[in-house]
């Protein structure tokens, strides 16, 4: 698989272990940046990476930040986009499974590094059910395009 990561200052060594373990593993890695834990800005590197998987030129994207949530949020204003916050490996299934996520992000300051593989590599293995939860991230996808719901 092609996948584009990318992270902040606070997610940096993080990233750095993911990007590692990816490659590791024969994955084909796109790093977004940062490259240093050097302050950097969350939502640039959030951009790049959500960008490439709206895009289709990488299978998935992965994120880090201190806590996963801004780097999240991010990468969420990209149309196509589905990110979600992992913390756990339960949280990795989930997203895929329920809601086709495209996008792991983690946050360094909450999860460990060998937490965060072990939750990368299900959120990788697992596939998206379909069925009902089609109909929902179809629903998603209709916000995303301007429509109201309600």
């Amino acid at each position: 698989m092609k996948i584009a990561i990318g992270s902040d200052h606070a997610g940096f060594h993080l990233k750095e272990t993911l990007r590692s373990w990816l490659e590791q593993n024969g994955h084909e890695v796109a790093d977004c940046g940062t490259y240093s834990d050097e302050r950097a800005d969350y939502p640039v590197f959030g951009e790049a990476v959500a960008d490439r998987v709206a895009a289709g030129t990488v299978d998935f994207g992965v994120l880090v930040c201190g806590s996963g949530q801004g780097i999240c949020m991010s990468a969420n204003k990209v149309a196509g986009v589905r990110a979600g916050v992992i913390r756990t490996s339960m949280d990795a299934e989930m997203t895929r499974s329920h809601n086709d996520a495209n996008v792991a992000c983690f946050g360094e300051r909450i999860t460990e590094p060998d937490v965060a593989v072990a939750a990368l590599k299900v959120f990788l293995e697992t596939p998206f059910e379909g069925g009902r939860h089609a109909d929902r991230v179809a629903l998603m996808s209709r916000i995303e395009d301007g429509e109201r719901l309600y």
